[in-house]
């Protein structure tokens, strides 16, 4: 049975043959752009599949491929030529999965059996690098991020990730809360809060509504709760959407009322210490410890194949890139049962929910 997946899924495949053919990785800035002075020799990558670990290192212009008791010996050049079909079979696919056989055919050459790496290991790949600056070869895992299809999410909406507000300022009657939660536009969470001001109410963040997420946040940051239930609601009344445009925006209104006088970036370094650690294992449904998984950073395939990396070996340009390349989005209200007004112990209630993609 032939191998299919959709782009995201063969990019994974296309940084191995890149990767390897390249003998050498690009750290990325926060735009995307490779920071020419920061380069790190691959000495050897391991990929694990669910037939075993693959390992490829070097033999001058050879790469050797040990599998399971078998060892494979090929010229780099053979990667170069794959990664350069592979990238264009991507580019050029119409349907949302589909197959290589070219690419299949060469990876069954050395027995690599599958388009993504193992399900239960939390790093796509992992590289054992070179650093100049200590002298030492750390091994990084990596998950991949690919610009080749659609965007990926950081950060999944679910109910877990619902932030309460209470209704203050009125108490809104039986046939409002009808009005407005029959609202059914495009953009009906925005309109739902809209109609909620036109009757003076305002909302309120009291809660997020997984204690779980909550605790996680106060763990990081303890303003954070509040800081992101800000900028949810000027997510859901404005134009806004990337994450560091709403940063920059309730930097400036500052609604927890920092001492600013000495310009301190309390806003935008909360923000960026909470997108890294969503990158690095934080989870919503789960207690996070702070303990940063074995996924160490990313790989970010660029739509013309150039593979950069993040990682906390970089991790000023890592933050930056994740809070420059993310932005807010509405998920189900239906799914994740958010966006409406509902009464309980004789108070009125409204959650919005948290949900965060990168910027294709």
């Amino acid at each position: 049975m032939a191998l299919t997946g959709n782009k995201g899924e063969w990019s994974e495949i296309y940084s191995l043959l890149r990767i390897i053919a390249d003998k050498q990785l690009y750290a990325g800035d926060s735009d995307l752009n490779r920071i020419e002075n920061l380069i790190f020799p691959v000495i050897k990558i391991l990929r694990d599949e669910s037939n075993g670990t693959y390992e490829f290192g070097y033999d001058n212009d050879i790469v050797v491929i040990k599998g399971n008791e078998e060892e494979f010996r090929l010229p780099i050049s053979v990667f170069k030529e794959q990664a350069i079909l592979l990238l264009s079979k991507i580019k050029s696919a119409s349907s949302s999965t589909f197959s290589i056989p070219e690419i299949e055919c060469f990876i069954n050459s050395f027995k690599c059996q599958s388009i993504k790496a193992k399900s239960s290991v939390k790093s796509d790949i992992r590289i054992v690098i070179h650093d100049h600056r200590t002298g030492t070869t750390p091994e990084l895992g990596f998950s991949i991020k690919s610009q080749l299809g659609g965007a990926s999410t950081l950060l999944n909406a679910g109910k877990t990730t619902n932030f309460v507000c209470v209704v203050q300022g009125i108490k809104l009657s039986e046939i409002a809360i009808q009005e407005i939660n029959a609202i059914d536009s495009r953009s009906k969470i925005k309109d739902r809060i809209e109609k909620i001001k036109e009757y003076s109410g305002v909302l309120k963040f009291i809660k997020t509504e997984s204690s779980v997420f909550g605790n996680n946040l106060t763990l990081i940051d303890s303003s954070l709760p509040k800081i992101i239930a800000e900028i949810l609601l000027k997510f859901y009344s404005s134009n806004l959407s990337k994450v560091a445009d709403l940063v920059n925006d309730i930097s400036a209104s500052n609604p927890l009322e920092f001492n600013l006088e000495n310009n301190h970036p309390f806003y935008t370094y909360k923000i960026k210490r909470f997108l890294s650690d969503i990158a690095l294992g934080m989870m919503p449904s789960k207690v996070w410890t702070g303990e940063l998984d074995a996924t160490g950073g990313y790989l970010v395939v660029k739509e013309d194949g150039e593979v950069l990396c993040y990682h906390i070996y970089n991790r000023n340009e890592f933050e930056d890139y994740l809070l420059n390349n993310t932005k807010l989005e509405t998920a189900s209200s239906t799914r994740h049962d958010f966006g409406y007004v509902y009464e309980r112990d004789g108070m009125q209630f409204f959650s919005i929910n948290l949900q965060i993609r990168f910027v294709k």
